[in-house]
Order: structure tokens, then sequence, then C-alpha cells
């Protein structure tokens, strides 16, 4: 096998010495840039007529982008929300539809994660960035419009 793997080598450097290749600017190479944390896109949501519960959590995904994520905490001393602090602040202190879209929000989570997720406030708190949180409302959002509710 050695000898077969040597001479496919010698093969391949014979095949391809033909080819140019430009040098390497070895200066301009550097670490890959940080991928960004959300991306700066408005997602579609619901129509603007949507029900009340799918455009809440369309608000709610919104704010999360605008304004911030945070893990542990409603809201951090920066003014960032974790998913309940953005549901309850988009809510505008209207706890029936804050229930009802918490409730949906639920629902989307463990369809995708399966039922062992306990809460909201454990599933917001057990990511690192907001990225599968704010991904979730959004699903939410739709899975409310298609309910109609």
């Amino acid at each position: 096998m050695d000898a077969r793997l040597a001479l496919a080598a010698v093969a391949y450097e014979v095949n391809t010495a033909h080819i140019e290749t430009p040098p390497v600017d070895w200066t301009r190479i550097g670490a890959p840039p940080a991928p960004a944390a959300l991306p700066l896109t408005t997602p579609p949501g619901p129509d603007p007529d949507a029900t009340p519960v799918a455009a809440l959590l369309h608000r709610a995904s919104l704010r999360l982008r605008t304004d911030g994520w945070c893990a542990g905490t409603l809201t951090d001393e920066y003014g960032s929300l974790c998913s309940q602090g953005a549901i309850r602040k988009e809510s505008a202190g209207d706890r029936d539809l804050e229930a009802q879209a918490m409730t949906v929000l639920l629902e989307a989570i463990r369809r995708r994660f399966g039922p062992h997720v306990e809460s909201v406030p454990s599933f917001n708190d057990s990511w690192g960035t907001g990225r599968e949180p704010t991904r979730m409302l959004e699903q939410a959002s739709v899975l409310a419009d298609s309910r109609g509710i």
C-alpha cells in the first residue's frame, strides 16, 4: 500500500506541474472574521394584519434583534432581553396575550428540540447567543399565524 501511495503522489506532482498557481501573500492571511451574531436583514413575518399572537411573537423577535439578547434575566443592565422579556415588553401589559404567546413559543421549541424542554426561560438560558431563541420566536410566529391566533 505504501508503494501505491508513493506512486500516486508522484503521478499527482507530474500531472499538476503545468498548472500555474499564484504565490500566496502570507501577510494578508489572518484569522477569519467573526460571524455576525444575527443577520442584519429583517426576517419575513406574518402580514401586518396578522393575528395578535403571531404579530406579538414577530415583534418580539425583532425586539431581540434590535435591543440584543441576554440569558438568566428578563432584562440585563444594557437593555438586552431574553425571549420572555421581549414578549413581555411587546405585549404592553396584556398578560393573557403574553401567556398565549409563551404557550405557542414553548410548543414550537418542543416541536424542534423535543419534549424534554421544560420552559421557555430554561431554553433561552441554555444558549450562548440569541440566534436560536430569536429563530424560535420567528417559527412560533409562523405557527401562531397558521392557527389564526
